[in-house]
């Protein structure tokens, strides 16, 4: 393996070549990313009546012959509900060195739709948290909260990203970094990452956000561009620099700051403290080696947030910090960076729907 820190895609194609990292049907070129790989979902999905981890000592498929509702054919291409929890068996599997662990992730797109993606394993104890040694085959939680999409066998719906002990860069390392490449646009928000505030006052434009429509028809996942954003999202827009979240409802909003990630670093975006706030900013956490990068194509790129309210309406002000990313080192810098020469969907991005929905 390479040294410490997360493992780039040179080193996922070596860890495919050496049966580290197996795929039923194989593991495909264009799955590898600069820092992660992009997992696949099966040919069936179980419907469960609860979301559950298969805990020590167990495996997911006994605690399925306990859950189980029913089971879904996907081959075909098949519905998966909105409000129901589903589970499908990926068609990765992993046999990870003691030295090496994982975290899974939803893709970008997964989580602008809504669509709460988590990874299990046999023995997990978390959700998206895999532990060096871990041995044995990959399984997606599904839960659409917004829409019933429409799902295949092949369809790429999550990510894991592979570490080699541990790097997270300081605070004190990342004012040095913001200090000499620029890590966002303006002032550095500097604590136990580098924290990022909400823009309700866009240049230009009273349109903040989106809120998903609670009464909508199904997404077929393999469409691109094709939905009109009307029949799906009801446009937020405020010129007071402040929006109210309501309980139960689903928004696309953006952040204030251009963020950067250097090609010697990736980043994931950290849950946002529940004691600060009645809601919960994102679903899709990892950020690239490259994204917004200037030698990327990037030259800064915001991050969209994805924004779910709890119990009780919330006040969300312009500026106010919504979330932090937590910086780690690289392993080695990537052969390919996020943007460049890839299809790379949201470099460059501002407030920006998923890959799905046409331009408003």
């Amino acid at each position: 393996m390479s040294g410490t820190g997360v493992l780039p895609c040179q080193t996922i194609e070596k860890m495919i070549e050496n049966g580290t990292l197996a795929g039923d049907p194989a593991i495909l070129p264009d799955q590898i990313q600069p820092a992660s790989l992009d997992l696949r979902l099966g040919h069936v999905a179980y419907r469960v009546r609860a979301s559950f981890l298969a805990g020590h000592g167990r495996t997911v498929a006994e605690r399925l012959a306990e859950f189980e509702m029913h089971r879904v054919d996907l081959s075909g291409g098949a519905v998966l509900e909105k409000g129901c929890v589903y589970v499908v068996p990926l068609m990765e599997s992993l046999r990870l060195p003691e030295g090496v662990q994982a975290v899974a992730n939803a893709k970008s797109s997964t989580g602008r739709m809504d669509l709460l993606t988590r990874t299990i394993t046999d023995g997990g104890v978390e959700f998206d948290r895999i532990a060096p040694g871990y041995q044995g085959p990959l399984y997606a939680e599904i839960c659409p909260r917004s829409f019933s999409v429409l799902v295949r066998p092949g369809m790429r719906l999550n990510q894991i990203r592979f570490r080699s002990g541990q790097a997270v860069l300081s605070d004190a390392t990342l004012q040095a970094m913001h200090a000499d490449v620029g890590l966002v646009s303006g002032a550095a928000h500097i604590d136990d990452g580098l924290g990022f505030s909400v823009d309700l006052r866009p240049e230009g434009s009273d349109l903040v956000g989106y809120r998903a429509k609670p009464h909508t028809g199904v997404v077929d996942l393999d469409r691109i561009g094709h939905y009109d954003p009307a029949e799906f999202w009801e446009p937020i827009r405020t010129s007071e620099g402040r929006i109210i979240l309501d309980p139960g409802a689903f928004y696309i909003l953006v952040s204030r700051e251009a963020v950067h990630i250097p090609p010697d670093c990736a980043a994931e975006m950290a849950p946002y403290l529940a004691m600060v706030g009645e809601f919960r900013v994102h679903y899709a956490g990892f950020f690239d080696p490259g994204f917004g990068h200037a030698a990327a194509g990037g030259a800064g790129s915001r991050g969209v947030l994805e924004v779910r309210c709890h119990e009780a309406p919330f006040v969300l002000e312009h500026g106010q910090i919504v979330g932090r990313l937590v910086y780690e080192r690289m392993a080695e810098v990537p052969a390919q960076l996020y943007g460049a020469g890839i299809a790379s969907n949201y470099q460059g991005q501002g407030l920006k729907l998923s890959k799905h929905f046409r331009a408003p």
